[in-house]
């Protein structure tokens, strides 16, 4: 899905929560949040006019790609969701770079300069030239250092207990607050990511106990297709059996046929063969009655 919205801000370090969840679905921005808390947001290269990135998504992987251009933020993500402007995983991955380039900004020295270097006005000298008033430049002090160092062993031993973190030393704005949040904050993305790692290893012994039992079921449909085809072979040899005795039956009838066949016809002379002979027993009737009254018997006197 690739959305193409109109942006104000000239990089994308500039672009805050509130901007992002102004032009954003109120329900995806809520879903984005969460995947952002469960350390969902994998970012693979970013500056402040693209973001290459990845989201694990409640379905699956998605790939994202980011763009500030022409006055323009191009989202584009391998999802499919219709939500718009941008999608959940586009706006999850904007929200962890707001995160992400924090402590990039804070190291960058030019970034540095600028928010501890005040610009002092220029002021006139006697002989009516302006002279450059020196700027003032704050200095990490000594004994923040010292406070920091006694902060930063307990901390250490914590960190390797995985215990929480003590609490930071009352310290003003500074170097040395941001190298402690800047460690408080990898605290929170190591304990963030064993909670995404416990919930992913529960998620896979719950598919490994699915992928079990998905077995079991194939091993059972497996059993009943082998035991199917066996009946089904043996249907098949009691076929072939039943075609053949049916081939013997045919034969035979055929031999039954022909043999009545040739029964009529042995009737049928015999029957022409009777009918001569009734001729001739009468024949033999009228020529012995003949005979009999030719034939004229003495008398005895």
């Amino acid at each position: 899905m690739r959305n193409k919205i109109p942006c104000s801000a000239e990089r994308l370090g500039l672009l805050t929560s509130e901007m992002i969840q102004a032009v954003s679905d109120a329900s995806a921005f809520q879903i984005a949040h969460q995947y952002l808390t469960t350390n969902r947001v994998r970012i693979a290269e970013a500056d402040d006019s693209q973001i290459t990135s990845t989201v694990i998504g409640n379905s699956g992987l998605y790939e994202q790609n980011i763009r500030l251009k022409d006055g323009h933020l191009v989202s584009k993500c391998s999802c499919t969701l219709p939500e718009e402007p941008m999608c959940r995983h586009c706006i999850a991955v904007l929200l962890e770079y707001q995160r992400w380039a924090q402590p990039r900004q804070s190291r960058n020295p030019k970034l540095a300069k600028e928010s501890i270097t005040t610009a002092a006005p220029t002021s006139p000298s006697d002989n009516g030239k302006r002279a450059p008033v020196p700027s003032f430049t704050a200095d990490v002090k000594l004994s923040d250092v010292m406070v920091f160092l006694e902060w930063l062993q307990p901390a250490m031993k914590a960190l390797e207990r995985q215990e929480p973190l003590p609490p930071p030393p009352a310290l003003g704005p500074g170097a040395i607050s941001m190298w402690i949040q800047a460690i408080s904050n990898l605290e929170d993305r190591r304990r963030e990511s064993e909670e995404v790692m416990t919930s992913l290893e529960s998620q896979l012994k719950d598919r490994d106990s699915d992928v079990g039992h998905l077995t079991q079921q194939l091993q059972t449909s497996l059993r009943e297709r082998n035991a199917a085809q066996a009946i089904t072979q043996e249907l098949r040899r009691e076929v072939a059996s039943y075609k053949e005795v049916l081939t013997r039956v045919s034969e035979l009838t055929a031999e039954v046929v022909r043999h009545a066949a040739q029964m009529r016809a042995v009737t049928g002379d015999m029957l022409q063969k009777g009918s001569q002979l009734e001729k001739l027993v009468s024949s033999f009737k009228d020529v012995a009655e003949t005979l009999q009254s030719a034939v004229v018997l003495p008398s005895h006197e």
